[in-house]
């Protein structure tokens, strides 16, 4: 599932971005934000020699998968493409093809390019740089599922019934060749104009299919638009919103297929990883159901969340507050080893079912040995033992990781939120309720499209409202609001 500098409702939209206006405009030193919270920098000498030395690696081992017709899709300027993707419909659904890279054929284990990865966790997204978990040399060259010839991988192949149930899971090394380099904007002006290469025409058809047995799971997605910060056009930065297209649900939901696929096959063989995330507490819906209704949100008896939230239009502010307050049914999230008996609650909540990470291994350290306990499943091996030793540390390993990655993402947007609204204190901009509480709430302008504190008591939830620009401090990263009708 693709990561860029933002993190799925059908619907696109752009929000008109809000330039810097200020005749002196405040810096915004992004290098600076990443020292300050230690986000790692340039690899050590050793761990690029030993990448260089790897990419003229060769592998007469791997099954010969190059007449597969697979592509990618991305962002656009991506270069450390983890997937690509072929989907043939079958008489009763389909077979999906999914080359994962496959990382753990570069990288020593015990090795310089290892003990970086391990230590970065992922690849860390700011606006102006990119910190990647492997030295381009590999992540962004010879490891790279780059349309320019054939790539080791994790191929999966996995059946698919119509009504989005897993019917066949297998996964080997072969050699496999990309043939299209594709950008989501590009995949969803073919498939809209019925102009898609035969390899991706099935995905509204299997992504449709793959969504509604979400739902009927009682997965949990939230559905938020994300805030990300882009360049301006004149040298300075902007804030921005931005809502996934339809095709990133549908190639999200391949991904979330093959998480699903690993984790079955991992505690099959009573070994494995898994990313969890604890079931939603009942008791908090009677506390989400009154607030459905105090927002004019439907929630028959007997709906599960997950298809309450299925219904909603999050670009209304009723609807996004509501989605905004939900988000406490996906608390806990975690990364849980095991051998032998699986963990008493294997499952994922957003997901419905168990799931472990294996699509991104150029982007996430967890990958790399989730999908080699899987090969190891299926042709019926051990586990390799520098794969199974590293369970017991991934969990911490991951946790720094990530809490890193929030760190830098909020204080990147803190940031730039305040050089847009420098010189607008004191002005007053229509917004959004998205949390109340005693003593201050949230809000979300409509334009530029911030979200900060709003220093005001019993805000009415999902309400529009005005509200004045009372802080914009560049020392604390620090935007405040008040009411004001």
């Amino acid at each position: 599932m693709g990561e860029g500098y933002r993190s799925p409702p059908a619907r696109t939209f752009d929000v008109p971005a809000h330039r810097v206006r200020s005749s002196a405009p405040l810096p915004l030193d992004f290098a600076a934000i990443r020292q300050e919270l230690d986000v790692p920098g340039a690899f050590p000498a050793e761990a690029l020699a030993e990448a260089d030395h790897a990419a003229a690696r060769r592998f007469p081992d791997h099954e010969d998968a190059t007449h597969l017709d697979l592509v990618t899709i991305d962002p656009p300027g991506s270069r450390d493409l983890d997937q690509a993707v072929a989907i043939e419909t079958t008489d009763d659904g389909w077979q999906v093809s999914y080359a994962i890279a496959d990382v753990a054929a570069w990288v020593d284990p015990g090795g310089a390019v290892d003990q970086a990865a391990r230590e970065r966790t992922q690849t860390y997204y700011a606006p102006d740089a990119r910190m990647p978990l492997h030295p381009p040399v590999l992540g962004e060259g010879a490891a790279s599922l780059l349309p320019d010839g054939p790539r080791p991988a994790a191929l999966w192949t996995i059946g698919v019934d119509r009504g989005g149930v897993t019917t066949s899971v297998d996964v080997r090394r072969a050699l496999v060749r990309s043939r299209a380099q594709l950008t989501y904007r590009e995949v969803q002006d073919q498939l809209d104009a019925g102009k898609a290469p035969a390899a991706i025409a099935a995905f509204p058809d299997i992504g449709a299919a793959l969504l509604a047995a979400a739902r009927e799971r009682g997965a949990i997605e939230l559905g938020l638009s994300d805030q990300e910060v882009v360049p301006a056009g004149d040298g300075s930065w902007t804030v921005k919103l931005r809502a996934d297209l339809p095709v990133e649900h549908w190639n999200a939901q391949i991904s979330l297929l093959t998480g699903r696929a690993a984790a079955w096959l991992m505690i099959e063989t009573g070994t494995g990883i898994l990313r969890t995330v604890p079931q939603a507490d009942p008791a908090t819906f009677p506390r989400l159901q009154q607030a459905a209704r105090s927002l004019g949100i439907s929630w028959p008896d007997g709906m599960q969340p997950g298809a309450v939230l299925a219904s909603l239009d999050t670009s209304r502010p009723r609807h996004a507050a509501f989605a905004d307050l939900a988000a406490e049914l996906l608390r806990g999230a975690a990364y849980t080893p095991f051998t032998g008996a699986p963990p008493a609650d294997p499952g994922h909540a957003g997901v419905g079912a168990p799931y472990a990470h294996v699509t991104a291994p150029l982007r996430r350290l967890v990958d790399r040995f989730g999908t080699e306990i899987c090969l190891a499943a299926v042709r019926g091996g051990a586990v390799p033992s520098w794969a199974a030793d590293a369970l017991p540390d991934l969990p911490d390993q991951m946790a720094a990781g990530d809490a890193r990655a929030k760190k830098l993402d909020r204080a990147v947007v803190d940031a730039t939120e305040v050089v847009v609204l420098a010189d607008r204190v004191g002005d007053v901009f229509p917004a959004a309720v998205v949390e109340t509480g005693d003593r201050y709430g949230t809000v979300v302008l409509d334009e530029p499209p911030v979200r900060a504190r709003c220093d005001t008591r019993h805000l009415p939830l999902g309400e529009e409202i005005h509200v004045r620009c009372t802080v914009a401090d560049p020392a604390t990263r620090t935007v405040r609001f008040e009411r004001v009708s």
